[in-house]
């Protein structure tokens, strides 16, 4: 048999049933109230009911009960395994101790910018810089409202992500300058910024 697939929803699942028993929708509820899902997508609730039924299949999570209360469809309640605790463990140590390939969207969009004018990726580099000084600032507000009545420990990811996005937010401030400035040479292709000459 297969090791189980990790995934950072799973992750999510696992460490939810750690707490009780409890239904799909009740975890995905869990984790908006908790603002985890700035790290968790749980926009699609099937993706939860998916992650779930793979967890059962892989041992990890096993069915607690199940009801129907009248009128309303069948409501199944999880709890964690023996072996969804160990797999627990064992992948917040991996992920926490091993730096994964990971894909996002901005340095792929970075690696093809010549397909863009200068003059719109200025427009759309400095759009960005709006968006992220605005999530830099709800993060400031997120992380002083949990540390009234919270430990350090239960807003470390907002932390990290606060420094990811201020990090980001100076590289793109520095960028737009060097565009501005003409610092960085643009190829052109039939005399217009936004593609690279075909190579000799």
């Amino acid at each position: 048999m297969s090791a189980p697939r990790r995934s950072v929803l799973a992750l999510a699942v696992l460490s939810m049933l750690t707490e009780e028993p409890m239904h799909a929708y009740r975890m995905q509820q869990l984790i908006k109230e908790r603002r985890k899902d700035d790290v968790v997508n749980v926009s699609q609730r099937n993706s939860v009911y998916q992650t779930i039924q793979r967890l059962v299949r892989d041992g990890l999570v096993a069915v607690a009960s199940t009801e129907r209360a009248e009128r309303r469809p069948e409501r199944t309640t999880y709890r964690i395994t023996d072996a969804g605790r160990v797999t627990l463990a064992d992948w917040l140590r991996a992920m926490l101790s091993t730096p994964a390939a990971e894909y996002p969207e901005l340095p792929a969009a970075l690696s093809f910018l010549p397909n863009l004018s200068p003059a719109d990726a200025v427009e759309a580099l400095t759009l960005r810089m709006t968006r992220q000084a605005e999530r830099l600032a709800a993060l400031d507000r997120e992380i002083a409202e949990v540390a009234r009545f919270l430990p350090r420990l239960f807003v470390i990811e907002a932390e990290y992500q606060r420094q990811v996005v201020d990090a980001e937010l100076r590289y793109v401030r520095g960028l737009v300058d060097d565009l501005r400035a003409e610092r960085i040479s643009w190829p052109f292709r039939d005399g217009v910024p936004g593609g690279f000459e075909p190579a000799d």
